[in-house]
């Protein structure tokens, strides 16, 4: 089973964190660089859930937006 919010498909994105090094060029420095990029993922808040599927039930990945809003009917 992935990782992905049932009723909006929300997954994980890839990002990057960027690493700088330097002193800015309005406190005098020549300007902060780029040393290092390192890739991440951004997850979401996914809750593991029994809910009804066309009358039945079952388990699901919702993200914690579909469950506030009430877009599901629990088991």
């Amino acid at each position: 089973m992935l990782k992905i919010c049932h009723i909006c498909g929300k997954k994980a994105v890839a990002g990057k964190i960027l690493v700088r090094k330097g002193l800015a060029k309005k406190k005098g420095g020549t300007g902060s660089k780029i040393s290092r990029r390192n890739i991440r993922k951004f997850l979401p808040n996914l809750q593991r859930m029994r809910i009804l599927v066309n009358g039945r039930a079952k388990k699901v990945f919702l993200c914690t937006k579909c469950i506030k809003k009430g877009a599901i009917t629990r088991a």
